[in-house]
């Protein structure tokens, strides 16, 4: 018996440097079904992966952990999206103004 046996299988990026294929097949489809989207590559912390944040012309998102920084580089070079460090240049405020948008009324 294992104290963490799933972190010791690997989690979503495995131990491959490539992220499951579910999560890549995700972030190839929010891409091709919206317009204007960038990418937010966020540094990993002591607490989190490497993630990158995809966000579309009318501020909606999605995130999903991938192995390290230069893979997610390559993912947005590769379908020419335009890349920032999310550490640097922070979040755009359409992201903001969209999640107002989706909370309930109260």
């Amino acid at each position: 018996m294992s104290w963490f046996p799933k972190w010791r299988r690997g989690s979503s990026a495995g131990g491959s440097g490539r992220p499951e294929q579910a999560a890549m097949a995700h972030l190839e489809q929010f891409v091709a079904s919206r317009r204007g989207v960038e990418a937010f590559i966020e540094q990993p912390t002591t607490m989190t992966k490497a993630s990158i944040l995809l966000v579309a012309h009318d501020g909606e998102w999605t995130r999903r952990s991938v192995p390290d920084v230069a893979w997610a580089r390559r993912f947005a070079a590769r379908l020419r999206l335009p890349a920032y460090d999310a550490g640097v240049i922070g979040y755009p405020q359409r992201m903001r103004d969209y999640n107002s948008r989706r909370k309930p009324s109260r």
